[in-house]
């Protein structure tokens, strides 16, 4: 009987993914065969289709792939519309400085705005919402950061490329890092992280 929801959460959790990454892998592949525009246009249908889905899935509205959303359809549309790819490549900076400047900005009023996001999924510690949430405000800096340099120093396909190999695999391997930190500041003795 434990087993179900144990699977039931595995199995939403791998459809939240493809939903968030579904769009990304979309604009590679169609870029790759018909150019950034193109790519942007099936980035565009992708995240309209993907954002309901993740509302029916959720049964809420999630906040990041939202805004992330809102954003792809804003620098898409103005992409596409202004036939400048500028646009589209700004995009993830834009979206990882307001990320960073939201989070770093409640911490700075005493509130740590990942544990409205997460605090379903999470039961922190008052100190553990705190230091999670300032490491996430300094890695969307970060991110911010590498989407800068590859756009700007690099060609198009190469930052499309970095998305898929740089991007995602950082910001993996970043919440792979913060399991230390759950497991230490977890609220409660039914910690998922303890060690077994």
């Amino acid at each position: 009987m434990s087993a179900e929801p144990k699977s039931e959460n595995g199995a939403r959790r791998f459809y939240a993914t493809a939903l968030e990454l579904g769009p990304l892998v979309l604009f590679f592949i169609a870029n790759t065969r018909w150019g950034v525009f193109v790519g942007t246009a099936v980035f565009i249908a992708a995240t309209a289709v993907a954002l309901p889905c993740y509302r029916w899935l959720e049964k809420r509205w999630p906040v990041m792939p939202l805004v992330g959303g809102f954003f792809v359809l804003v620098f898409g549309g103005l992409t596409l519309w202004l036939q400048d790819e500028t646009f589209i490549k700004l995009k993830p900076t834009i979206v990882n400085c307001l990320f960073g400047v939201i989070l770093g900005g409640g911490l700075l009023f005493g509130r740590p705005l990942l544990k409205p996001i997460f605090g379903a999924a999470f039961r922190l510690t008052d100190e553990g919402w705190r230091k999670l949430t300032l490491r996430w405000t300094f890695f969307f800096f970060l991110l911010a950061g590498v989407n800068e340099v590859m756009w700007r120093f690099f060609t198009t396909d190469t930052w499309i490329a970095s998305k898929m190999l740089l991007s995602f695999p950082l910001t993996l391997v970043f919440a792979f890092l913060q399991v230390p930190l759950l497991r230490q500041y977890w609220d409660g003795d039914d910690n998922p992280f303890a060690a077994k």
